[in-house]
């Protein structure tokens, strides 16, 4: 599935769902949980929670997107559209951390740039201490 403001033509089996997730329109996923989310060159800290809620139990959360520091190197450079340092860390604290990167990097061209993947554990994983 993918999600985007507007039309996109996609090849296989992708389900393409228009959605303009920025201007109040509601979650178009409520109480649909999905085994991977990919968000990849998209900043709408609004979301953060929905994504978290609409990962299901052993499911896998990709992010990556640009941060503080790419306004010298290119676009984006509205700091509403650029992470700060360890946000992503910040904003998926529930989930488990299987890997995060900051910093800048050279290709496809010079950004700065934070990379995140997560696990939400299942449940029967989980240990509460005493």
């Amino acid at each position: 599935m993918a999600v985007d403001r507007e039309n996109q033509v996609l090849s296989g089996e992708i389900l393409f769902v228009k959605a303009d997730l920025e201007n109040g329109n509601p979650w178009p996923f409520a109480g649909q949980r999905f085994a991977a989310i990919v968000v990849t060159n998209y900043l709408h800290r609004p979301l953060f929670p929905h994504l978290a809620a609409a990962l299901e139990e052993g499911g896998v959360l990709i992010y990556e997107t640009f941060m503080i520091g790419n306004e010298k190197l290119g676009r984006p450079s509205n700091p509403e559209f650029l992470l700060r340092p360890g946000e992503l860390l910040e904003a998926f604290a529930g989930l488990d951390v299987a890997a995060f990167e900051q910093g800048r990097v050279e290709r496809p061209k010079p950004a700065m740039i934070q990379r995140l993947c997560a696990l939400r554990r299942p449940a029967e994983r989980i240990r509460i201490p005493p």
